[in-house]
């Protein structure tokens, strides 16, 4: 079996137009129309069996809007596995109403919510971002954020291994999934600062990037226990990432926890 944990679709009036807008920041071409059906053709070519979503909410203002997409992805793609994905929330750290939120998002069976600091302008080491993580987490629920480089912000770092460290000092979440290997195209200090940490390491996007040797290092110095296959398309190819995976040098245990095995454990799937 094999799940991505990082996957991004839009609503289909909304798709064409904010692919493209992202498209032109990080100029990368989309591997699909940015739709949920583009991701579930995409999976169907390329084996995964489940897509996990992570909604961005770049405005307070979107919460409603933004988990209401989710939740009709919750309720209709739940069902053939050729057809199956799960929605995380989106949650913004300026939210003032945020407690109110989340506890909104546990009753309604989300398993968890993502943030990305650099689109929402926020640092990590905030302490907005601190208390939105402190709160999700005495909820148990699963906390996803990007980290390190974005084409959106090329110039500043939101989400550095050093914030991350203070989160990790301050906060504690229990059950916090950093994208790219722990950030994104900083792999060297992600390993020295980051690998081994309290933490999960999505491998999103940075699959493509580092080499076999580089990507093997990595998860076995952090322990493949704690690295969670994903892509982060549809700005990568899901088959490209999932040939990238079982084409490494890490053996057949170490593949099954990566690509399932610790993302059931995580969601709580059977």
């Amino acid at each position: 079996m094999i799940i991505d944990f990082h996957a991004h679709v839009f609503p289909e009036k909304l798709a064409a137009r904010a692919l493209g807008k992202l498209a032109e920041v990080s100029r990368l071409t989309p591997s699909t129309d940015g739709t949920v059906q583009g991701l579930q053709a995409s999976m169907a070519r390329s084996g995964v069996d489940l897509s996990v979503v992570l909604p961005v909410v770049t405005d307070p203002r979107q919460f409603d809007s933004i988990l209401r997409f989710a939740a009709s992805i919750n309720e209709t793609c739940s069902g053939s596995p050729e057809d199956r994905l799960i929605s995380l929330a989106g949650m913004h750290p300026a939210d003032e109403h945020y407690k109110e939120h989340l506890s909104r998002i546990k009753q309604e069976g989300f398993r968890g919510i993502k943030v990305h600091p650099n689109y929402q302008g926020i640092q990590f080491s905030d302490i907005r971002t601190k208390r939105l993580l402190a709160a999700a987490s005495e909820l148990g629920l699963v906390i996803v954020t990007h980290a390190g480089y974005d084409p959106y912000t090329p110039e500043e770092e939101f989400a550095s291994p050093d914030m991350i460290l203070e989160v990790l000092r301050d906060v504690a979440p229990e059950k916090l999934v950093l994208a790219h290997m722990g950030s994104n195209r900083n792999y060297k200090e992600a390993e020295e600062r980051l690998c081994g940490q309290k933490v999960y390491l999505d491998t999103a996007f940075s699959i493509t990037e580092l080499s076999d040797a580089d990507f093997v290092r990595m998860v076995r110095k952090h322990g493949a226990d704690r690295v969670l296959f994903a892509t982060d398309v549809p700005w990568t190819d899901q088959g490209d990432c999932v040939r990238k995976l079982e084409n490494s040098a890490l053996t057949a245990e170490e593949k099954e926890l990566i690509s399932c095995k610790n993302a059931m454990g995580l969601l709580g799937l059977k």
